[in-house]
């Protein structure tokens, strides 16, 4: 574990994990991937674990792929993003698959990856300030490895707009089409959640890991146990990154300016 990623365990076996880098705004890079899924997959080994909850610190949930980190991956090669992206792929999937309850405490914005992170969790809670999107297509990319996770959770219909769109989702938009189960006052959010853990503390521990397995049986399965799936989107990712468009759009998030395609109004 590093020092972006906290984890807590407390008496009642609940995990809170914490991405820890507030000071941009709790992204994603290479280092916290491989932490998380290491957290993650210690935990599932534990004995005393009965709910997992992920948040992250400060004002932001996660702003997904650190500026820094993406233009690191701007001169990999499209076998490098290949592997690179199946490691953001293993972390879905981990998380997906998780056998106890697993709880979003979405304390503020969620943009691309954190979306996805939200997506694989059970049960979502927001504060009603949190903001979502899906905005890799401005940049000329797709949210190709999170996509199984994300249209289960808002369906093939809401993709179409928002996936395409990159638009914003507030918090009240995102509870409508699936992404989140609840939305309170930012200075509710801790009493939400914590009430939903008693509820979740209320079955039993076999019970509720044999529940997780059901679902994902009656659902055709647990998506990130679909491994053609994952290597599918991991190449979608990493031929899009190397490409004139991508790298183009990269460089134009990177300069702060408009992409050659951005159309003025």
């Amino acid at each position: 574990m590093s020092d972006s990623v906290v984890l807590d365990v407390d008496r009642r076996g609940i995990a809170t994990v914490t991405i820890n880098r507030p000071e941009v705004r709790n992204a994603f890079d290479d280092k916290v991937i491989a932490s998380l899924t290491d957290i993650l997959v210690e935990l599932a080994e534990r004995d005393d674990l009965r709910i997992l909850v992920i948040t992250g610190a400060g004002k932001a949930f996660s702003s997904g792929a650190d500026v820094k980190w993406m233009q690191s991956t701007a001169g990999y090669s499209e076998e490098q993003n290949f592997e690179d992206a199946l490691l953001l792929a293993d972390l879905m999937v981990t998380l997906s698959a998780f056998s106890r309850p697993t709880v979003a405490r979405i304390n503020g914005h969620a943009f691309g990856g954190g979306v996805g992170l939200v997506a694989c969790c059970d049960i979502a809670i927001a504060s009603e300030e949190a903001l979502f999107a899906l905005s890799e297509v401005r940049l000329g990319l797709v949210p190709a490895v999170i996509s199984p996770y994300v249209i289960n959770a808002i369906g093939g219909r809401q993709a179409r707009r928002y996936f395409l769109s990159g638009e914003p989702i507030a918090a009240h938009e995102a509870r409508r089409i699936g992404l989140i189960h609840e939305v309170v006052a930012a200075e509710d959010l801790d009493g939400m959640v914590e009430d939903q853990l008693l509820l979740l503390l209320k079955g039993g521990p076999k019970a509720t890991r044999e529940c997780k397995e059901l679902i994902g049986a009656v659902n055709g399965r647990l998506l990130g146990a679909d491994e053609a799936l994952q290597r599918r989107t991991a190449e979608i990712i990493a031929q899009l990154r190397v490409a004139d468009e991508g790298q183009e759009g990269l460089q134009a998030f990177l300069e702060k300016r408009p992409p050659s395609w951005a159309v003025k109004s």
